[in-house]
């Protein structure tokens, strides 16, 4: 027993050797702990309490140990060293002492905490005395202290369980809780059941322990003379204290419940917002009856249930309304693309309405290219998901109207800037040629994408990237890099959102290189490759949603029938030349004429640079493959000018004027034609 009660002390100045006449009238005696030196000062009295005569005691609290048990004694130790740590300026307790002849006694000692300046404890000085004719008193507190303590743990029920629901998402996590074996045993219950009003019924949701469900009881009506039906009738618990209470006052359902051994009952209504939105039945097998005490602990614990089972509802409704919302601002359908293969993924992290923004798209274009799309917008709500479905549609949108990837990209930015948000956006878009194999990148912010080899080797492409979107048009800086890289026949392209690749502790090229190992080892085929990686997001669990797209391009023969493939190549754009000249090359590789790839290339790079030079807007460059009685490649390009092309004289020294020499060289047919305002020059190759 403690008693924090203990008033301040003061000692005479000559202490020990005069005592202060109050303590010694009510024989208390006193003592003076120095804890710097560890002296524990006791005057006559406080020996004889403690049973010592002086020359027994050499000043030193060990010394006691002959007096106190030493269970008591490490109480008394931790008591006081609590004390100390916590800032308490005095302690009091009960301990029991033996005395001389072996006897035990009560003693009650109480002790003040001195402090210095810094708040460092000092000194205790304080007072014992013989408490035994307390004794009768004592174990009359133990008995009411046991009274308190039971119903303390009662009342601990309702807290208990409140705390184990605050972490319950889901009607289905409420009832577990509640059905746990530990939670059972903190409602002193042997089962439950538990249903829910729908629609004027009640629906059994928990019919407790297992072939106790009673027939026609799934579903019942309010009105039936069922006891969790009364109880949401009424709105009034039902506290059933006998098996023949329980038998004459429900005579339909007892008859099926009989082999279950209940002795008494309780069904509480689980009332919420004023109204009804379940019961409870709870079954006791080993007890009679519920005092007042039992009563009201119940229908406390009825009411903590209600309030954790209306959340749960309401979690659940907004997690089917974000979920639909979510799922409507993705594709509903990927479109089928020749020569490849594709999957995609989505899984989502959401919590009730906290809905994140990440999302893919695959986009058909013209001349059988493909564009890839992963993206995730700022934010975990309906506005970053709202973001995200704009921003999806103007991308499809860029890209379907023929801009080149970076000018997509850059137009996404600006819309995003412009739309009155505060939200930015990191993205990913991929414009693939799967008969050539060549992808263009562009990368605004988010991750890398990474490739797969068919032998299994994976390897992450780095791709400069710029801004996000959105902060790149607020910042002026909507110039984005394009990388060019090369899908070869088996070859997987994988676009990711952050959420698969973040783990807790690591940072994010730890995260890459985790991922990458796994792609690696993953299965051959796209969806299997697509299920496992989602299969590992949702073991890690984590707060983001992740958004994966994989893009496999198919072996050569079902490539070289494409055949198609065209390019816009801007005035005054080196690199818009560069990616030209690096598709021609590919593409003629990957359509199987190898051996005239350089004179494809240098004839088409000729042609190119002459209507750049000679002509004030663009260049489009198409190359093709013709059947017929040969196969032929065919290099068209096409510019604004209707000025034909004409011979130059280079002259000796001259370093311009052999261009359409070398086009006549090189090619096995070349010519001119008219394209509405403009015109064509062509040529073509034969090719085996």
């Amino acid at each position: 027993m403690v008693d924090r009660g203990a008033s301040a002390l003061s000692l005479p100045d000559d202490w020990p050797a005069h005592p202060d006449p109050i303590l010694a009238l009510n024989r208390m005696g006193s003592f003076d702990w120095d804890l710097d030196t560890g002296l524990f000062h006791m005057d006559a009295q406080a020996h004889e309490v403690f049973d010592l005569r002086p020359d027994e005691y050499d000043g030193y609290p060990g010394t006691l140990a002959i007096r106190v048990p030493r269970a008591e004694a490490h109480r008394l130790d931790a008591l006081v060293a609590q004390a100390m740590k916590d800032g308490s300026e005095n302690y009091g307790t009960y301990f029991r002492l033996r005395c001389r002849d072996g006897t035990l006694r009560w003693t009650h000692t109480q002790g003040y905490i001195r402090r210095d300046e810094t708040g460092r404890p000092r000194r205790i000085i304080g007072i014992v005395r013989d408490a035994t004719q307390e004794l009768g008193e004592i174990e009359a507190r133990r008995e009411q202290a046991a009274h308190d303590e039971a119903r303390r743990r009662q009342t601990n029920v309702v807290q208990l369980t409140t705390a184990a629901l605050a972490h319950a998402r889901t009607v289905d996590d409420v009832i577990d809780v509640l059905k746990d074996t530990h939670g059972l045993t903190h409602l002193g219950a042997t089962s439950l059941v538990m249903g829910l009003v729908e629609a004027g019924r009640i629906r059994l949701v928990a019919e407790g322990p297992k072939g106790s469900f009673v027939p026609g009881t799934r579903v019942t009506r309010i009105d039936e003379p069922y006891p969790m039906s009364e109880a949401v009738r009424t709105l009034t618990p039902r506290f059933i204290e006998s098996p023949e209470e329980f038998a004459e006052r429900y005579p339909l359902l007892w008859p099926h419940i009989t082999g279950l051994d209940i002795t008494s009952a309780a069904y509480l209504p689980l009332i919420a917002e004023a109204r009804p939105i379940g019961a409870m039945g709870l079954l006791y097998s080993d007890r009679r009856g519920f005092s007042p005490e039992d009563r009201n602990v119940l229908i406390a614990l009825g009411s903590s249930i209600a309030q954790s089972l209306m959340r749960a509802m309401l979690y659940e409704q907004d997690k089917d309304l974000a979920t639909g919302l979510q799922q409507a601002m993705l594709p509903r359908t990927i479109p089928s693309v020749p020569g490849a293969d594709v999957a995609v993924r989505y899984r989502s992290a959401a919590l009730g309405r906290d809905i994140g923004g990440d999302w893919y798209d695959l986009i058909p274009l013209p001349g059988g290219r493909v564009g890839a799309v992963i993206g995730d917008v700022q934010g975990h709500d309906t506005h970053a998901a709202a973001v995200m479905g704009q921003l999806r549609i103007v991308l499809r949108a860029y890209a379907a109207e023929g801009h080149t990837p970076a000018a997509v990209m850059a137009r996404a930015s600006v819309f995003l800037h412009e739309l009155d948000t505060d939200r930015f956006a990191t993205c990913l878009y991929a414009e693939a040629d799967l008969s050539t194999g060549v992808v263009q990148v562009v990368r605004a912010g988010h991750i890398d994408p990474l490739v797969r080899r068919p032998d299994g080797s994976c390897r992450r492409v780095p791709v400069e990237g710029g801004l996000p979107l959105g902060l790149s048009a607020e910042f002026g800086r909507l110039d984005y890099s394009v990388a060019t890289l090369e899908l070869d026949p088996g070859d997987t392209l994988m676009l990711c959102t952050d959420g698969l690749v973040e783990q807790p502790g690591a940072d994010l090229d730890d995260g890459m290189r985790t991922l990458t190992a796994l792609v690696a080892a993953g299965p051959q085929d796209v969806r299997d490759l697509a299920d496992c990686l989602i299969d590992v997001a949702e073991e890690r669990g984590g707060d983001d949603d992740v958004a994966l797209l994989l893009l496999r391009r198919r072996g050569l023969d079902t490539l070289r029938s494409a055949g198609r493939l065209q390019q816009h190549v801007a005035p005054g754009d080196p690199e818009a030349l560069s990616e030209a000249r690096h598709m021609i090359r590919a593409a003629v590789t990957a359509w199987g004429a190898r051996d005239r790839a350089h004179e494809v290339e240098l004839v088409a790079d000729e042609l190119i640079t002459n209507a750049l030079m000679h002509t004030e807007g663009s260049a489009v460059v198409t190359l093709r493959v013709l059947t017929g009685s040969d196969r032929r490649l065919r290099v068209e390009v096409e510019d604004a000018s209707s000025a034909l092309p004409r011979r130059r004289d280079a002259g000796e020294s001259g370093v311009s004027g052999r261009g359409l020499l070398v086009v006549d060289l090189l090619t096995d047919v070349w010519g001119v034609e008219a394209r509405g305002g403009g015109k064509c020059v062509w040529c073509e190759f034969v090719v085996t």
